[in-house]
């Protein structure tokens, strides 16, 4: 067993999630640590709200609150972002709570004390309009380097280069529009420079993602002493007994990453009841130390974070920092001024939490930027999880239940291709276990996927529905490989669609066991008793792929809203046309051949009528019998299954997407009218 700690990058506390950054850092962090935890490894996933510095401050003015006010609202909101999503952390904290005050000060004391920290005059961007010195990211301008024009004037986000004051070209105040000046003030500067050579060495050593490798290594080469301090009124009181040190606070990428280990803390205490229990993963050399995170965190993470840690010396560095690159929307950039992205909780609600997360991995920017296109999103989601996986799921275990007693059956004799099958279980696994561990997420799911598309074609081929007569002794053995097959078929998908494995789990009556003994084949499976299980997914269908199509062109143009959730209107006439009335259910029963059809014969007061219903996955025929439910009496009548259905029932569906019929208060005569 393996000691690991997992960050995902402290979102700012300024404004909600949105799938650009679920792909860069959080997505695939918790999709990492699931693996772990199911290979059994020793792990922690730590996490929080970033909540300070100038993006902070910005978005209070513009809303006109002060900071605290502004990051107590979206701590929560992004907390429950991550929480619709599914995405899982140990401890979820924020950098504005006392004891990551306490400890940023100390981290900077310590620093001070071994002589990596001097104060100097320098100068600054100062507003004269406003009267206030402007903290770097409060300017833009034109970097001198690669000339883009919206720089901020700390770092350029197109070339990634560190921007001295004094040499962004045209600046201008990002509060007041206004041109900006240089004046002199007192800061206290980060001894980079006298960290070249060990921090050359310490990147040099990594088997990091090549170009997050070769980006650390050239920032390396161009080292500067950093200000690690800022005028600003939001933030960590820089703790010196020091007139320059009045009003000024520690720059907000010093403090943050000091959060991981404040947030550590905080778990060790609050949850694990053992105020020591966080040193292990922030103090042992064996323990494997992980930043997710996305690119534009690159040099924070891979240079100066690791500088600040070895200059302290207490701490372990950086194992591993798995940076991805960005992710855009339908061939446009992500603007979260410009409401152009799909945020988390509003994808989780239009599609479910699981279709989400799968649409989002598939996209996952791990070497390159990658575009969210939300027909092929949607399109590729419906084919390899509901059709592939989750259909696959149904065929076995709903063929299980009905022709085998609800017992995975004993195997007869192994053929050459159920040996083949069960040995690729086996070489996917591997593969997908070394891919996961070289963070390559999405071609590990692309293994769980052609797994899952040869297990479909191995059902398909073997038929075990014209088997069972024929031959039942080979429709056993291929139910017994088709389950073996499911079960390392969760444990692969089980890290990307959590909530919806677990059900499945639950269905096959299989404990989370280990990701070695799901992908194992066990020959003591045969008679292991299963539940009734239920589909798994509901397709996203092309009305909703449609509406999303519009939405964002909508959202691209800049064009407002009809109305939130608009739908077509229609008029009461339309609606007048609509015959609903009250009908008793007189018998159930269901259509040969089939999962869900229910063929149910009612009582509509003066006739009798059959409906044909796809309840079956959920209802069973005698549950129906003597309820009152409402169908529509006047539509045309239509052949299901051989069965002509004269009239539909009306139901709503509950939020894992499963029916629920509509019924009334009282009883009611039947064929009573509903208006």
């Amino acid at each position: 067993m393996r000691r690991y700690m997992i960050t995902s990058a402290l979102p700012y506390a300024n404004g909600p999630i949105h799938i650009g950054h679920l792909a860069g850092a959080y997505l695939p962090a918790d999709i990492f640590t699931r693996f772990l935890r199911l290979k059994g490894e020793d792990v922690i996933h730590i996490c929080g709200t970033d909540e300070h510095g100038v993006a902070i401050t910005l978005r209070a003015v513009q809303e006109g609150i002060s900071p605290k006010e502004l990051v107590d609202k979206y701590h929560e909101r992004i907390k429950s972002d991550f929480e619709k999503f599914g995405i899982s952390f140990d401890h979820f904290s924020r950098t504005s709570t006392p004891l990551h005050h306490r400890n940023a000060q100390n981290f900077f004391l310590k620093l001070h004390d071994k002589g990596y920290l001097y104060k100097r005059s320098m100068k600054q961007y100062y507003d004269p309009k406003m009267g206030r010195f402007l903290p770097d990211r409060y300017v833009v301008g034109t970097c001198p380097y690669c000339g883009y024009e919206d720089a901020k004037g700390d770092q350029c986000e197109r070339c990634g280069r560190q921007i001295e004051p004094g040499e962004l070209k045209d600046p201008r105040s990002a509060l007041s529009g206004e041109p900006v000046i240089l004046k002199d003030t007192v800061h206290w500067f980060f001894k980079l420079s006298d960290l070249k050579e060990p921090l050359r060495e310490y990147v040099s050593s990594k088997d990091w993602k090549p170009f997050v490798k070769e980006f650390a290594l050239s920032w390396i080469e161009e080292l500067r002493d950093r200000a690690i301090t800022r005028d600003l009124e939001w933030g960590v009181p820089v703790p010196l007994d020091d007139p320059d040190a009045k009003g000024k606070v520690l720059y907000v990428w010093f403090d943050a990453p000091i959060g991981y280990i404040s947030a550590t803390m905080e778990w060790a205490s609050q949850v694990k009841g053992d105020p020591d229990a966080w040193k292990p993963y922030w103090m042992d050399p064996e323990t494997v130390l992980v930043h997710f995170i996305g690119k534009d965190n690159i040099v924070f993470h891979t240079v100066i974070w690791p500088a600040m840690l070895y200059a302290h010396g207490d701490y372990i560095l950086p194992t591993d920092v798995p940076a991805n690159a960005f992710l855009n929307l339908q061939g446009r950039k992500l603007s979260t001024s410009k409401g152009y992205a799909i945020w988390a909780d509003e994808l989780v609600e239009s599609v479910g939490q699981d279709i989400a997360r799968y649409a989002v991995a598939l996209y996952i920017p791990e070497k390159n930027d990658s575009d969210f296109n939300v027909r092929e999103a949607f399109t590729r989601t419906n084919a390899e999880l509901v059709d592939n996986f989750g259909n696959f799921a149904q065929r076995v275990l709903s063929f299980i239940n009905r022709y085998m007693d609800g017992r995975v059956p004993e195997p007869k004799t192994l053929t050459e291709e159920d040996e083949r099958l069960l040995k690729l279980l086996r070489e996917t696994a591997k593969r997908y276990e070394e891919l996961m561990l070289r963070y390559e997420i999405r071609l590990a799911l692309r293994e769980a996927v052609n797994l899952g598309a040869e297990a479909n074609r191995y059902y398909e081929h073997q038929a075990p529905w014209k088997l069972r007569k024929g031959d039942p002794d080979r429709a056993s053995t291929v139910l017994y490989v088709a389950f073996q097959i499911l079960r390392g078929l969760s444990a692969m998908f089980y890290p990307y669609v959590p909530a919806s494995v677990r059900r499945l789990w639950g269905y096959m009556n299989v404990s989370p066991e280990s990701f070695s003994d799901l992908t194992t084949p066990n020959p003591d499976l045969a008679g292991h008793p299963i539940g009734r299980s239920e589909p798994l997914y509901r397709k996203v269908d092309e009305d909703k792929i449609r509406q999303w199509e519009e939405e964002l062109r909508r959202r691209a143009e800049g064009r407002e809203p009809e109305s939130k959730g608009a739908e077509p209107r229609i008029g009461y006439e339309d609606f007048a046309k609509v015959k609903l009335r009250v009908a008793k259910v007189l018998s159930a029963e269901r259509i040969p051949k089939t999962d869900k059809l229910l063929k149910l014969t009612i009582d509509l007061g003066d006739e009798r009528r059959t409906l044909v219903a796809g309840l079956g996955h959920v209802y069973e025929p005698e549950d129906l019998v003597g309820k009152s439910i409402v169908v529509v009496a006047n539509l045309q009548p239509k052949k299901l299954r051989g069965v002509l259905s004269d009239g539909m029932l009306l139901a709503a569906h509950d939020e894992e997407g499963k029916p629920v019929i509509l019924t009334v208060e009282r009883e009611v005569p039947p064929g009573s009218e509903v208006s």
